[in-house]
């Protein structure tokens, strides 16, 4: 610009005719695949949008040297760091235009995208898409905005429909939908359905009759442990290992209640005839479902315990670690009751030094040990502590549960977006692999579910000390007019484990927090 004399103008005029705009440029993608690379997508982005800068310098844009960069972070949320670093230099005024590559690199829902918006406008923020003919400064580009934005949202809902659809009718028609492969089964990738896998349908089998027999999971735990049997082991497509884990009591029971097992396959509560072939008769596995249903918290303690067995499901055998086991033998009239060791009973009497322990003498003294917590306040206060000390490892290894589970389930909406928005991909795959997203989704959602109600669980079993201790104190008379079945009831609600060595003949008793809690609330109850 030239003044009336002929000479060009101030530099201060010319910026003051054209005030500085400070331009951020945000990049993202949904997945970290290639970000190690040394020009990789967010690189692309990031030239693209300096380019666009440069051409508006005339228009007074500067960029800023802080880079906003968001490698393998979903767009269909706002939890993202750089994404907050930008929010955050736009309220401080330090930056004034957002710049990106393409409107679905700042946000894929239209709901954030508006909130990011209103944030703008509230700093008196435009926003550029270098790939896509307008911006934020007018009116006109924000209409264009939106309407992109609400077909993008509609295009993802639909594609969500459809792929519930289509899962439902595959389900319906029996059919394998994808997933990882249970114990008893191998996949066949060409024809996309389950195949017997007869040495680990024999395990299958075996752990049914194994749950029938000992009608209590921790004896089957330990028998699975002794064997060495472990959860099914595959190879991803990655190459990668996964599973052979050992059973634990939620795996056990996610086994037990498999319904694919009978040759079926659940949708929705309803079940179906599958195009695999059944591993375990229907009705051992109705036998094992009613079972579960009557062992219930009591985790079997109270089925087929006709002969008051009050330790049945939790003495060990200290030695070897194997369940103690509850029978009887009778000589006329009378009737003798032990626990033997389970593996001396398997495996032959000189494979455990315990052998086994009369059932009335190994009770009284479980019994005694309860009572003397009630009349040694030290003691009470020390299991109180130990019960506290068990509800904060718990607490512990909850949190680290639902932190993974929660970070999977961001990985998988991530690749559901990233699959959703992927129009290259073969029609059949992609929809495929929407579908099996879809079903990890909703299991992970499950998963937290569960999570929640023992979040929950935790937090009621809060133990006060001076009402653990009084509790403990009333426990002997209480006993006394109890019925056995609630006797069995009282023990297997305050013990959680019995240890009996018999070389030496000492006995151990771990106690159970929740039980003491309960303790508590049935004597507050009664107050």
């Amino acid at each position: 610009m030239r003044t009336g004399n002929g000479r060009r103008a101030p530099a201060a005029a010319e910026q003051k005719r054209n005030p500085a705009i400070q331009c951020a440029i945000y990049t993202r993608k949904s997945t970290d695949e290639g970000l190690q690379q040394d020009f990789n997508s967010l690189d692309a982005q990031r030239e693209a949008g300096e380019a666009f800068i440069a051409s508006q310098r005339h228009s007074g844009w500067r960029l800023v040297p802080e880079h906003f960069d968001d490698g393998g972070f979903t767009g269909g949320n706002m939890e993202r760091p750089a994404l907050k670093r930008l929010l955050e230099a736009i309220e401080a005024k330090r930056v004034n235009c957002v710049v990106v590559y393409k409107v679905d690199r700042l946000s894929r829902s239209l709901l954030d995208f508006a909130r990011m918006m209103e944030l703008f406008d509230r700093a008196g923020a435009s926003f550029v898409s270098v790939t896509q003919n307008f911006n934020t400064t007018d009116s006109m580009g924000r209409l264009t905005l939106n309407i992109l934005l609400s077909f993008a949202q509609f295009e993802r809902e639909i594609i969500s429909e459809r792929t519930r659809d289509k899962m439902c009718a595959a389900r319906k028609k029996g059919k394998w939908i994808g997933g990882h492969p249970v114990l008893g089964y191998d996949i066949d990738a060409s024809a996309r359905r389950l195949v017997v896998n007869p040495e680990e349908a024999d395990q299958v089998r075996r752990i049914f009759d194994l749950y029938l027999d000992l009608g209590s999971m921790l004896p089957v735990l330990q028998d699975l442990e002794r064997r060495g049997w472990v959860t099914k082991r595959w190879t991803t497509g990655s190459g990668q290992i996964r599973g052979g884990k050992p059973f634990t009591k939620s795996l056990l029971y996610g086994l037990l209640t498999n319904v694919i097992y009978t040759g079926r396959v659940n949708h929705q509560g309803t079940l179906y005839p599958g195009e695999h072939e059944a591993i375990v008769e229907r009705s051992t596995w109705e036998q094992v479902q009613h079972l579960l249903d009557r062992n219930g918290r009591t985790n079997g303690g109270g089925s087929k315990n006709k002969y008051g067995a009050l330790l049945r499901g939790l003495l060990f055998c200290e030695p070897c670690g194997a369940p103690m086991v509850h029978t009887y033998s009778c000589k006329g009239t009378r009737r003798y009751r032990y626990y033997v060791c389970y593996r001396a009973q398997q495996r032959g009497w000189k494979n455990c030094k315990t052998k086994s322990v009369s059932a009335p003498a190994m009770e009284r003294a479980v019994l005694e040990a309860v009572c003397k917590l009630g009349t040694d306040p030290q003691l009470a206060a020390e299991v109180v502590r130990q019960a506290e000390a068990q509800l904060a490892r718990r607490r512990g290894q909850h949190g680290k549960d639902v932190a993974l589970t929660e970070s999977a389930l961001r990985r998988l909406n991530a690749e559901t977006t990233e699959v959703a928005g992927d129009t290259g991909m073969n029609p059949t795959a992609r929809l495929d692999r929407l579908v099996d997203l879809q079903r990890q989704v909703q299991e992970a959602e499950h998963r937290l579910n569960l999570l929640a109600n023992e979040t929950r669980e935790i937090q009621a079993n809060q133990i006060d000390e001076a009402d653990a201790t009084r509790a403990l104190a009333e426990f002997h008379p209480i006993w006394e007019e109890l019925t056995t079945r609630e006797q069995i009831r009282l023990i297997q609600m305050l013990v959680t484990k019995v240890g009996y060595d018999g070389q030496t003949g000492s006995v151990t008793v771990d106690f159970r927090s929740a039980g003491i809690k309960e303790l508590c609330e049935g004597r507050n109850s009664r107050a």
